[in-house]
């Protein structure tokens, strides 16, 4: 089969030149006819000169970038691909450990591999396809894991029904495409949790809160403390083993909430210092007759796209303005944002603001980010989407 080519407008080479790994659909002069979504695609210079190879897509990002290098995409790429990322988390040791066997092992952009995630949960590994071309590719990079991975995985699960576009009518659907396992329990820093790879968010859990995990265990010991946006509970069980006094887990969605309270269970059965409730958040800090003295807001992506930045702003501020007025003197608030457009500076103005508009004394105490397994490509700074803040409050 002849290799399908896109060339680019002149003058739109420079961020190519620069390894971003998105080419928009704007600076696109023209393409081989019989281009189809999820193609992998030739990417030339207006002179002829070779860009890019990567897959096409129909859309704002025409074509995610696999590689600057004019190289097959075949078995053997995805296979070097595949060993580079497990490489790279073997070097930061995080795999291999007995007290934790989750991690993310290919994280899209920043392990150059854009529309592709993939979470191991024990021995089963969930991918996820964030675009047509990696869906296109799924069985050929599922063979690729099984034979890097070797022993690691069992199962692989493909769970993409709700990350790719609507309108590319793919006919989709979730499933294991190796192997097959009931088994949904995964260990996080000796910590257990059921994974609901099947109909929860992301890959099921949100593995890019772990190490922030760890560091709200030191501060929970003999403190009240409120889960705000708790999903499965993450926070919740690492303050239960840091001796809070209590906690209570809030969201609005009753799957959550049944989630939460299978983990607590799971690790501290019986225990009477948890509490889920299944409520607003807002209309719950509005309500709670509690005294908290350490609160987590981990609220999903106020903003998915950049003309919702604004409102988005509005709900940080809003939320961590509420907040402000109901912990108490000496409390601490871990505070997060995981909408990639809203970026580092936007996040701590909006808190800042926050904080003047409660009139209450704040410091910074750590500025928090994601984990070595969801590394950032340094030409893809829109790749940084986690940020946090823990405060001090007076």
């Amino acid at each position: 089969m002849n290799t399908k080519n896109i060339y680019l407008k002149q003058g739109k080479e420079e961020s190519l030149k620069r390894f971003h790994p998105w080419i928009f659909s704007g600076a696109i002069h023209h393409t081989d006819r019989n281009i189809e979504e999820g193609d992998t695609v030739r990417v030339l210079h207006s002179d002829g000169q070779f860009a890019a190879v990567g897959h096409f897509q129909i859309g704002s990002i025409a074509v995610r970038v696999l590689s600057f290098e004019d190289v097959k995409i075949d078995a053997s790429f995805w296979e070097s691909r595949l060993t580079e990322a497990l490489n790279m988390r073997i070097g930061a040791g995080i795999t291999d450990i007995p007290s934790n066997n989750t991690y993310r092992l290919v994280h899209g952009e920043g392990d150059n591999l854009p529309g592709l995630v993939i979470d191991v949960y024990g021995k089963t590994a969930v991918m996820q396809a964030h675009s047509i071309g990696m869906h296109v590719s799924r069985t050929e990079i599922a063979q690729a894991l099984i034979k890097v991975m070797a022993d690691r995985i069992e199962h692989i699960y493909y769970k993409s029904e709700t990350t790719l576009p609507f309108k590319a009518d793919l006919g989709q659907e979730n499933g294991f495409l190796y192997g097959g396992s009931e088994d949904n329990t995964a260990m996080e820093n000796g910590l257990l949790f059921h994974v609901d790879w099947l109909k929860g968010q992301k890959t099921g859990f949100f593995i890019d809160q772990r190490e922030n995990r760890c560091l709200l265990e030191r501060y929970a010991k003999n403190r009240n403390v409120l889960n705000m946006f708790c999903y499965t509970g993450g926070f919740s069980f690492y303050a239960m083993r840091g001796g809070a006094n209590l906690v209570h887990s809030v969201d609005s969605s009753a799957k959550a909430i049944e989630l939460t309270n299978k983990n607590v269970e799971l690790n501290f059965p019986r225990d009477s210092r948890h509490q889920a409730f299944c409520e607003d958040a807002f209309h719950f800090l509005d309500v709670a007759k509690e005294a908290y003295d350490l609160i987590v807001l981990d609220p999903p992506a106020f903003a998915k796209h950049r003309a919702a930045l604004h409102n988005a702003l509005k709900g940080y501020i809003r939320l961590n303005a509420k907040t402000f007025e109901r912990i108490k003197s000496g409390g601490i608030l871990f505070t997060f944002s995981c909408s990639q457009i809203v970026s580092k500076d936007h996040f701590r103005q909006a808190v800042f603001t926050a904080a003047a508009q409660s009139g209450r004394n704040v410091r910074i105490l750590h500025q928090l980010h994601q984990p070595a397994d969801h590394p950032i490509n340094i030409y893809h700074p829109e790749g940084e989407y986690l940020k946090g803040l823990v405060l001090y409050v007076q």
